[in-house]
């Protein structure tokens, strides 16, 4: 442990620089952070938020399948976790008869509770610092060569630490941009059955409109159970598996919350780039999120014309309509924020003071010259790279066609029998999975509308050699729409993918110019081979110099000016850390005051009877106008509180987190951050950051009175006064 304080000493031995901004490591809390805990309303011991030996709060904190947080409630393994974050899991187990997404589904017992194929639950075990190590190997190297080195020495370490016998997996986490790295070491479950969900018009009410909104009235929640073999180790599946006895598990408080409390809340935010350059804010503002948005808003139109009318397409499409159109509205707002507040000319400012003292310092001093250079260079390609992975192969057809190149690298190469087996047994998996999601009208909309898109968007010396001179040939003029239509039409069609026959006989003879000669694959051949054999490599150099440059700068930040290196915390990295603020209203605009909850009268206000966004279950009207509350109950407001505001520094990677208060209980879960703060990947707002979070009161009162899991209810510890 001394190892690691005195290597962290740069991110938690000071003070926070700004308000509530921080994402720290709870389990390496300097003590004047604890200190300022404390005074904001804390009362656990450092040892009770963190600690090696004993149970502690971040026992209770898992990684949810990877991509959110979830947190243990119950000391039979019930976790709860945000709806979008079980979304999919719901979605899956869900059909047009039982349709758990549009219905919710509630098990009244844990035989009802159903297993969800891919989800796992990962545990921290411990971290260790391995920094020495690391730059050790790299040591007098730069671009390709050091890469290769740093990415050898932590595969290395990776799998020194991990242990597939014991389900132990370690993975490496880079800290302040390459200067610091420390193994996480987790322990992962992968028995995780669905316990309960709201319908999906209280899990995501409010929808699009409301998203990254506040006031804000959506159930984000789902209720989720871990097992383990009745020896107490991670298993897969078995009907013979019991419920995991975890070392820690939340108290839930339904004592309700007043302006001012401590709220802090633990997870694993996926990634901020708060140390960005004045470069990268131009080059997302100018080129990358608007690129980004146009072409996720091409997507989302195409899906929700299918999904609006008919219910099997809404089921079909739900997930991957629900992950497309988060951040198609979050890019849309990072960049707005990001031009009002100024950021660009901030991070001017703070460069040429970098640069002054740079002055003469080998090692710093060319950083910037050479890193606008490499800006220069890259610019050109990049709006081609977001038309081809937000574009081309935003088409779930021509992106798996696109994965057909391993099997034609096989046939072609002359591989052994074998070989060719084997990427054959990868791609009919890969189609067995497309062919569940896969919606041939509106995917069939998005492939000619990005054709037209990329031909009149991307620079034309950029283009496939002769690919739209066939286009033009068969099917028409390129600046006619219906020109697209006709060749896509044609593509979906006759293409092999999703013609079980073609496909069945191409296996049985694997052939290249077959292969070559399929519409499908001859259109994703054509854009993935023209960018890999021209671009990718400039693509490749220039991320190579970008984080090369990263480090070197933040390496000069942290010698420039040592007293503020110590109050600095590490960019998100999906690695536990803990914000921690006080619930808070504040005033978005002149004349605009918003509270710090919204309660049940503000759903019954928004309620439209048949909305595809605003419309409510029955039950939930019936209930609620009665004003059956019961333990619920907000007493100061005579009402249900349904959300509630912080100033805690989140983002993406904490949905599901817990939102906890003082004495270590939680009180709701966190899902969103609010429209004027959606800079805060990059930059942190002091004054306008909030984290929107669904009150547990809420959550509980949903299982209980709409859901009738008093069985659930029952496992919780309540805390009531």
């Amino acid at each position: 442990m001394k190892k690691i304080l005195l290597t962290v000493v740069l991110a938690v031995t000071m003070a926070r620089s700004f308000a509530d901004e921080g994402m720290w490591l709870p389990l390496l809390l300097g003590q004047q952070v604890y200190n300022d805990m404390v005074k904001r309303g804390l009362k656990l011991t450092k040892e009770q938020l963190y600690s090696m030996n004993k149970a502690s709060i971040k026992d209770a904190i898992i990684i949810f399948g990877g991509f959110c947080t979830g947190e243990i409630v119950s000391n039979e393994g019930l976790i709860f976790t945000n709806h979008h974050c079980g979304y999919d899991a719901v979605a899956t187990a869900s059909s047009v008869t039982n349709n758990y997404l549009k219905n919710g589904f509630w098990a009244k017992s844990k035989a009802e509770e159903i297993p969800s194929a891919g989800l796992y639950a990962e545990f921290l075990t411990k971290i260790e610092d391995v920094t020495a190590e690391v730059l050790d190997s790299a040591k007098g190297l730069s671009g390709l060569e050091r890469v290769a080195k740093v990415t050898a020495a932590t595969t290395a370490i990776n799998k020194r630490y991990s242990d597939e016998s014991t389900s132990t997996i370690a993975r490496v986490s880079s800290l302040f941009k390459g200067n610091q790295y420390l193994v996480f070491v987790y322990r992962r479950y992968s028995d995780v059955r669905l316990a309960g969900a709201p319908p999906e018009s209280i899990g995501k009410y409010g929808g699009d409109t409301d998203n990254w909104e506040w006031p804000r009235h959506t159930g984000d929640f789902s209720v989720f159970r871990v097992y383990m073999s009745k020896d107490a180790k991670p298993a897969a599946y078995s009907p013979e598996n019991v419920p995991l006895k975890p070392k820690h598990f939340l108290p839930v408080s339904i004592k309700g919350i007043k302006d001012g409390d401590y709220a802090m809340i633990y997870g694993y935010p996926g990634g901020t780039n708060r140390y960005e350059t004045s470069y990268g804010i131009k080059q997302k503002i100018d080129i990358d999120n608007p690129t980004l948005v146009k072409l996720r808003d091409m997507r989302l139109k195409y899906m929700f014309e299918q999904m609006k009318n008919d219910p099997s397409i809404k089921l079909q499409l739900a997930a991957d309509y629900a992950s497309i159109a988060n951040y198609w509205k979050f890019f849309d707002g990072e960049s707005k924020q990001l031009i009002k507040y100024n950021v660009y000319d901030q991070k001017k400012a703070a460069e040429e003071k970098f640069q002054a003292w740079a002055n003469g310092k080998p090692e710093f001093e060319n950083i910037f010259k050479e890193w606008g250079t490499a800006y220069d260079q890259w610019r050109p390609y990049s709006k081609h790279r977001m038309y081809i992975n937000e574009g081309i192969f935003g088409s779930p057809l021509l992106a798996f066609a696109a994965s057909l190149q391993q099997v034609e690298n096989a046939i072609v190469k002359k591989g052994s029998s074998a070989d060719i087996k084997k990427a054959l047994e990868v791609a009919k998996e890969a189609r067995a999975e497309l062919l569940k999601s896969e919606n041939k009208a509106s995917d069939q909309n998005i492939v000619a509308a990005v054709l037209m898109m990329y031909y009149n968007d991307v620079d034309k010396a950029q283009h496939p050699i002769g690919f739209y001179d066939g286009v033009k040939a068969n099917y028409g003029d390129l600046k006619d729409e219906l020109t697209y239509k006709k060749y896509a039409a044609s593509i979906f069609a006759n293409t092999m993918i999703l013609d079980n026959a073609k496909w069945d006989a191409f296996n049985s003879n694997p052939d290249a110019t077959v292969l070559q000669a399929d519409p499908a694959y001859a259109v994703a051949s054509a854009f993935l081979k023209n960018w890999q054999g021209k671009f990718m490599q400039n693509y490749q150099q220039f991320n190579t110099k970008n984080n090369e440059f990263g480090r070197l700068y933040l390496k000069g930040i942290m010698q420039k000016d040592t007293v503020k290196a110590k109050k600095m915390y590490p960019d998100a990295t999906f690695t536990m850390r803990v914000s921690f603020g006080n619930v808070k209203s504040y005033n978005p605009r002149d004349a605009v005051h918003y509270d710090y909850v919204t309660t049940m009268k503000g759903i019954l206000e928004k309620y439209k009877p048949g909305d595809y966004e605003f419309d409510l279950p029955e039950k939930l009207l019936e209930v609620a106008r009665k004003k059956d509350f019961g333990q619920y109950i907000d007493k100061q407001r005579n009402d249900l509180v349904i959300g509630f505001i912080t100033t805690n520094d989140i983002t993406g990677g904490n949905s599901g987190s817990p939102v906890i208060d003082g004495s270590g209980n939680l009180i709701g879960l966190a899902f969103d951050g609010n429209y004027e703060a959606l800079s805060h990947k990059i930059s942190f707002d002091p004054v306008y950051n909030r984290t929107i979070c669904v009150d547990v009161r809420y959550v509980l009162w949903c299982i209980d009175k709409l859901g009738g899991a008093t069985n659930l209810i029952n496992e919780l510890k309540l805390v009531r006064q």
